[in-house]
C-alpha cells in the first residue's frame, strides 16, 4: 500500500457533514421522522391490546368485550403499513439527493486534487473511495437505516410501554440494559479499527489489481508477472482476512446479546409471578410486558446483524467526507484572460523528492503560435516540465506565465488557456458525440465532424455502427489505441485553447498508427503556441524550436537542422533514432 493516503475525516466530521446535507429538505427529513415514529408506536398496539384480550379470557369477559382490542390491532397494522410504505419513500427524497450531493463534491474536491498527491496516494486510494464507498453508503441508506431506524425507534418505545404498564415491570426489562451495554463496550473498540483496516486493505487491493492491468505488459517483458500475482493475491487475502475476522467478532458479540435477552425476559417473568401472585398486576399487563420485551428480540437482533454494514458504511463515509471537506478551489482574485499565447517559463525548478530535482532552473520564452519540442532520455524531466506548463503541477520553485498572467491567476472561463493531451488517454462511458462534447457543449454535429475530419478519425468514426451516437466506453464499444487518441486531440481542437501541451501523445499508436497520429498532432498545434513532449523524434523536426533536456536541465537548444549539425546531445539521439 501506498506510504501516502489521501485524507480521512474523523467520525464528528462525517456526521457533521451528513447531517448538512440531510438538512437541505427540512421538509421531507421531517415528515419522514414523523412517520418513523408512527411506525413505532403503532407497533405497541398488538402487544397491548393481546394484553387485554387475556384479562377478559380470565375473567371470563363476553365476545363482544374483545371487538375493541381486535379493531385496534387492525387499525394499527394498517396505520403502521402505511407509515412504513411513506417513511422509506419520504427516507428516499431526503437521502438520495444528499447523496448526489456528496457524490458531486466529492468529484470536485478530487478534480482539484495535486497530480502529484494523487500518484502519491495511488489510484486504488481514490478509486476505491468514488467506487466501493459510495456504493457501500448508498446501499446503506437505502436498504440499512430503514431497519436501524425503525429498531431504535422500537426499542426507545418499547421501554416507555414496558414502564407505562408498571414501573416495576419496567425496571425488570432495564435488568438486562447493563449487558447490553457491557457487550458494545466489549465490540465497539474492537470493531472500529478492524473496519478501518479493512478498507485500508480494499484500497491495496484495488491498487495491485489496477497496476496489474494497467502495467501488464512492462510485468511481462521484465518477467515480473509472477512476482506481481503474489503481490496481488497477498493483498487480496489480507483484505478477505479483515473480513473474516470482522465475522468471527461480530458472531461473539450475539452471543452477549443472547445472554442479555435471556436474563431480561426471565426478569420480566419472575417479576410478573410476583406481581400477579400479590395482586399488584393482571395476567394480561405481565403477558403485554413480556411480548413488549420479547418484541425486542428482533429490533435489537436487527441492530446487531446490520451493525456490521453500518460500521462498514462509517468507515466508508470517513473516507468520502476526507476528500470531501477539503477546501473548496478559491476563485482566483482578479482573474485576467491573457493577451495572447506568450508562454514565458522563469527559472522552473521543481523536486518530487527533496534534494533530487526532476526540472532544474529551466526557462522558456515561445512567442505566440510557434510551436516547440522538448526531446531527451527517459527521466529527463520532460514530462514534469509539460505538467508545469500545463498546470497540472505545482513548482517547487519559478513561475509560468501566458501572455503575461501567471498561471495561477488566469481566468478559466470560456476558451481554455492550456490543454494537455498525455498518452494516456481516457474514453468516457458515453457516446462518441458524448466524448467530444465534453470541451464544446454547443457544438454541432458538423462542427464534430470537421474536428475529426482535422485529425483523420471523421472515416473511422464513421465506419463505428452508430457513427456519432456509437456507445464507447466501459461495457460498449472499444476503441483501438490511435482511435482513441484522435478523440482526445479532436477535443482540443473543439476546446481551441491558445497554448497546447502534447506529452507523447503519439506514443501508444504503435507503428501502424504514429503517422496518423503525428499529422492529427500537427493539426491540433497549427496556429496555437505548443509545447511537445516528443517520443518520436520525427515530430521534432519542423518544430520552430527544439529544447534538449537531460537531468532536469536544458543543455541544446535550435532548430532540427543546426542541432543535428552541431554533433552534440540531439545528433546521438537523432543517429540513434534514424538507425533503429
Amino acid at each position: 500500500m501506498s506510504a501516502h493516503q489521501l485524507p480521512i475525516a474523523t467520525p464528528r466530521e462525517a456526521g457533521a457533514l451528513a447531517r448538512r446535507l440531510l438538512r437541505r429538505r427540512p421538509a421531507a427529513l421531517t415528515l419522514c421522522a414523523l412517520m418513523f415514529a408512527v411506525e413505532g408506536l403503532t407497533g405497541l398496539v398488538g402487544p397491548w391490546m393481546l394484553g387485554r384480550i387475556v384479562d377478559v379470557v380470565v375473567s371470563n369477559g363476553s365476545a363482544a368485550q374483545l371487538t375493541g382490542p381486535v379493531l385496534w390491532i387492525l387499525g394499527a397494522a394498517v396505520v403502521g403499513g402505511t407509515a412504513t410504505a411513506l417513511s422509506i419513500a419520504l427516507l428516499a427524497r431526503t437521502a438520495e439527493p444528499a447523496l448526489a450531493d456528496l457524490r458531486e463534491i466529492v468529484v470536485e474536491r478530487s478534480l482539484g486534487l495535486e497530480a502529484g498527491e494523487l500518484e502519491a496516494a495511488g489510484q486504488g486510494d481514490l478509486l476505491s473511495r468514488v467506487g466501493d464507498d459510495v456504493r457501500l453508503i448508498t446501499e446503506s441508506f437505502t436498504e440499512v437505516i430503514p431497519i436501524l431506524v425503525n429498531s431504535a425507534i422500537a426499542v426507545v418505545f418499547t421501554a416507555i410501554g414496558l414502564f407505562a404498564l408498571d414501573w416495576r415491570l419496567g425496571l425488570a426489562g432495564l435488568v438486562a440494559a447493563p449487558f447490553y451495554v457491557l457487550g458494545l463496550r466489549w465490540y465497539l473498540p474492537r470493531s472500529g479499527p478492524y473496519y478501518r483496516r479493512e478498507r485500508e486493505a480494499n484500497a491495496a487491493r484495488a491498487e495491485a489489481l489496477l497496476t496489474g492491468v494497467h502495467a501488464s505488459r512492462t510485468l511481462r517483458a521484465y518477467r515480473m508477472a509472477d512476482r506481481h500475482q503474489a503481490v496481488t493475491e497477498e493483498a487480496s487475502w489480507r483484505s478477505a482476512q479483515l473480513s473474516i475476522d470482522v465475522y468471527r467478532l461480530l458472531t461473539r458479540f450475539w452471543a452477549r446479546n443472547n445472554r442479555a435477552e435471556v436474563i431480561g425476559l426471565l426478569a420480566i417473568l419472575a417479576t410478573g409471578f410476583a406481581l400477579v401472585d400479590a395482586d399488584a398486576v393482571t395476567v394480561g399487563a405481565v403477558t403485554s410486558a413480556a411480548l413488549l420485551f420479547h418484541r425486542l428480540f428482533n429490533p435489537i437482533g436487527a441492530l446487531i446483524a446490520l451493525f456490521d454494514e453500518a460500521q462498514s458504511a462509517g468507515a466508508s463515509l470517513v473516507r468520502l467526507a476526507g476528500i470531501a471537506l477539503l477546501p473548496a478551489p478559491v476563485p482566483v482574485p482578479d482573474a485576467r484572460r491573457p493577451d495572447d499565447g506568450h508562454l514565458v517559463v522563469r527559472d522552473l525548478h521543481h523536486e518530487y523528492v527533496a534534494g533530487r530535482p526532476a526540472v532544474d532552473t529551466v526557462s522558456l520564452d515561445v512567442a505566440p503560435g510557434h510551436r516547440v519540442a522538448v526531446v531527451g532520455a527517459s527521466g529527463a524531466g520532460k514530462t514534469t516540465l509539460g505538467a508545469a506548463v500545463a498546470g497540472r503541477l505545482r513548482p517547487t520553485r519559478g513561475t509560468v506565465s501566458l501572455g503575461g498572467v501567471p498561471l495561477a491567476g488566469l481566468d478559466g472561463a470560456g476558451r481554455p488557456p492550456v490543454a494537455i493531451v498525455s498518452q494516456e488517454v481516457h474514453v468516457f462511458a458515453g457516446t462518441v458525440r458524448d466524448n467530444l462534447t465534453l470541451a464544446a457543449p454547443s457544438a454541432t454535429d458538423e462542427d464534430l465532424l470537421a474536428a475529426l475530419d482535422a485529425v483523420g478519425a471523421r472515416a473511422a468514426v464513421a465506419a463505428l455502427p452508430d457513427g456519432l451516437a456509437t456507445a464507447v466506453g466501459d461495457g460498449a464499444s472499444t476503441l483501438t489505441p490511435a482511435l482513441a487518441q484522435q478523440l482526445a486531440l479532436a477535443r482540443v481542437l473543439l476546446a481551441d485553447p491558445l497554448v497546447v501541451v502534447l506529452d507523447e501523445a503519439t506514443a501508444e499508436a504503435g507503428s501502424a498508427g504514429a503517422r496518423s497520429l503525428e499529422r492529427a498532432a500537427t493539426a491540433v498545434a497549427s496556429g496555437r503556441t505548443s509545447l511537445t513532449i516528443a517520443h518520436r523524434l520525427t515530430q521534432a523536426v519542423d518544430a520552430d524550436e527544439i529544447v534538449v533536456m537531460d537531468a532536469g536541465r536544458v543543455v541544446e537548444r535550435g532548430r532540427h537542422d543546426e542541432l543535428v549539425a552541431a554533433g552534440g546531445a540531439y545528433a546521438e539521439l537523432w543517429a540513434a533514432w534514424a538507425g533503429r
